[in-house]
């Protein structure tokens, strides 16, 4: 077994939060998308895990890397509050 270590985040983290409109669009297309136009579709990913605790849903976040807008996830609510805080 793979042993982990821990780190402590050092960049700040874009983020915002899902919204009903995001909901519906997962509803609609079955995936969640941040960005779509008819050329261009920026899918957020979503991991097993909390697809299986129902989101995303309103008091998750959508994060992003800043160096990379196309690479965006989903942050479920509970490890953002225990995780994150405004600047």
């Amino acid at each position: 077994m793979k042993n982990f270590k821990k780190f402590r985040r050092t960049q700040i983290a874009e983020m915002r939060p899902v919204t009903e409109e995001d909901i519906q669009y997962v509803i609609k297309r079955g995936f969640l998308a941040s960005h779509e136009t008819k050329d261009n579709v920026i899918e957020v990913s979503i991991s097993q895990a909390d697809l299986e605790n129902g989101s995303p849903k309103i008091g998750d976040m959508i994060a992003r890397n800043p160096k990379n807008h196309l690479d965006q996830w989903l942050v479920a609510e509970q490890y953002f509050k225990d995780n994150f805080e405004e600047i």
